[in-house]
């Protein structure tokens, strides 16, 4: 079987001002990064306020497992296939972490033939972008603790300093560090720690921001921590917003590719779904869809994550709105869900499908009665699916009025997936108004009950006694009215990622709270989440090379 990368290298792209001029992109807002890759400055283009805009379908997915969902691949391919059947299409998604791409979970540029392109590139350094956020991230760090090291004039009290090291690897080894050791000259001791960059703060609100003065504006709100007596301290008091936004200039720029048919690709910011807001920027988005009738992008994960995320926090936040959506699935995954394990996944098993079936159900559910959007199921197809098993699955969609439709993009790119591009042109028809899982001027307590109880189909939450005064405190500060972000397991509903399917009757323990002021949100951590994740007995990293002619092997 030929691998991703191989299919990637063979491929033959267009020069990136070409992708650029076929969406009608301006020559002057195209700036080169080599052949194939480019930002756009949106201040140099006239009249972009004034564009209509394209109408924004958001793909989704069932709650990740082993046996492969196939979010961005049918993603990459859905835009193909609207490329196909005559619409003019393009591809909003996030850029890959290096973490995942030397860890286990791979890249996110999709896969066999349905992929964004100089794939190598992206899920590598690609623009730089995630550097620039590792940087503006540590200049931060940096400037407290000298702040501290030379007199501590705005009292920061070194026990409450929220904010950590960042850098786009997974390495567990430095979550809680202690550091500032070996005298005076090198700080004052203290425990600290890093978390990786796509779960900085920085990264979220770079991934909001609208243009650069309020990335500036987000940027000096961020609190690092707090004061003797409890005060919230920012970094606009530590004078660190300008120099930061100076290192985010250009990473605020969208990125262009394009796929593997040429379809154009903006693939900009990387917040983690399962810690962060799982969406790529909105800056990317809005440039898409003034100039693309129909413009694909995705959210991290489950739809009870990355979905719930994207209209709650970045449609809320940007005014942006979706048209329609997508939720992929397997029947492979489905079964998986049911308690079928891996290795038997290829036999028919309808007791299994049905047993896991729920957790489509309750996704599907979410999509049209608490989001108001419209939906259709994407099976992402392989060769072992079973005829009684797709029939299965239509039937039991077709009751909640949801049509399924087989998707073979892997295989054949935009032509494994023109009936599913018809349909969504065709939901995308329908008047839509889309609504939010609770109202932002809840209390905090409420809209995670909220997002429990509807949502994820829990009766409520256990917060412990730091979560709880972690809320008390940040609702005294004037906090409370910020929509919420949470942080738990991508594989269930429940934060035990061990129960598959539809978990009913269980509560979500919280287990910290914490203000991210800056990007405008509040992270509730549930259960055991970390923004650190560490490295398998067995990393992808082991397998990656590059050959004496500089060509890169073993990356998926």
């Amino acid at each position: 079987m030929t691998s991703d990368v191989d299919i990637a290298q063979a491929a033959d792209m267009l020069p990136i001002k070409e992708v650029a001029e076929k969406i009608g992109i301006e020559h002057q807002a195209v700036e080169l990064y080599g052949d194939y890759k480019a930002k756009i400055d949106e201040n140099r283009i006239e009249g972009l306020e004034q564009k209509k805009d394209g109408k924004i379908i958001l793909v989704t997915a069932i709650h990740p497992t082993p046996a492969g969902e196939g979010k961005t691949t049918t993603s990459v391919g859905l835009g193909d296939a609207l490329q196909k059947i005559g619409k003019q299409a393009a591809i909003a998604s996030r850029e890959p972490s290096l973490g995942p791409v030397f860890g286990m979970k791979g890249g996110a540029a999709g896969g066999g033939y349905a992929q964004v392109v100089p794939m190598e590139d992206i899920n590598l350094h690609f623009t730089g972008d995630f550097h620039a956020i590792s940087a503006a991230n540590n200049l931060l760090a940096a400037l407290i603790d000298n702040h501290i090291h030379h007199g501590n004039e705005l009292n920061i009290d070194a026990r409450k300093i929220k904010w950590k090291r960042a850098m786009d690897m997974n390495d567990r080894q430095l979550r809680h560090i202690v550091d500032g050791l070996q005298g005076k000259t090198n700080g004052i001791p203290r425990e600290d720690g890093f978390q990786i960059t796509v779960a900085s703060e920085i990264m979220a609100i770079l991934c909001l921001a609208h243009d650069l003065e309020d990335m500036k504006e987000k940027l000096e709100k961020i609190v690092i921590g707090y004061t003797t007596d409890d005060q919230p301290v920012t970094a606009g008091e530590l004078k660190a917003h300008g120099a930061m936004a100076t290192l985010l200039k250009d990473a605020l720029k969208p990125n262009l590719v394009q796929t593997l048919e040429h379809t154009p690709a903006f693939v900009h910011g990387g917040p983690f779904a399962n810690i962060a807001h799982g969406c790529n920027s909105v800056k990317a988005t809005n440039i898409a869809a003034k100039y693309a009738d129909y413009v694909v992008t995705e959210a991290g994960f489950g739809a009870d994550l990355g979905a719930e995320k994207f209209v709650d926090i970045k449609c809320r936040l940007s005014g942006l709105k979706p048209s329609a959506s997508v939720v992929v699935a397997t029947i492979r995954a489905l079964k998986m869900h049911g308690g079928l394990p891996k290795n038997e996944l290829d036999t028919e098993d309808l007791e299994a499908l049905k047993k896991g079936l729920p957790n489509l159900l309750k996704h599907l559910e979410n999509m049209k009665d608490v989001f108001g959007l419209s939906a259709v199921v994407a099976i992402n197809k392989f060769p072992t699916d079973h005829e009684a098993e797709l029939q299965l699955v239509a039937e039991k969609c077709r009751e909640l009025g949801i049509k399924v439709v087989l998707s073979d993009v892997w295989a054949k790119g935009g032509a494994g997936a023109t009936e599913l591009a018809e349909e969504v042109v065709q939901l995308t028809e329908e008047e839509t108004t889309v609504t939010y899982a609770y109202d932002i001027e809840d209390p905090i307590t409420v809209k995670i009950e909220k997002l429990v109880q509807n949502i994820y189909g829990g009766d409520g939450i256990d917060l412990t006694r730091g979560a709880q005064k972690e809320i008390e405190q940040l609702e005294a500060l004037g906090y409370g009215n910020l929509p919420v972000c949470m942080a738990k397991t991508q594989y269930s509903f429940s934060g035990d990622q061990h129960k598959l399917g539809r978990p009913r009757d269980f509560t979500l323990p919280i287990r910290d709270v914490t203000l991210s002021a800056g990007a405008g949100f509040i992270v509730v951590l549930t259960g055991s989440m970390m923004t650190m994740p560490g490295l398998p007995k067995t990393p992808s990293a082991e397998h990656i090379d590059v050959d004496e002619d500089g060509k890169v092997v073993g990356l998926f």
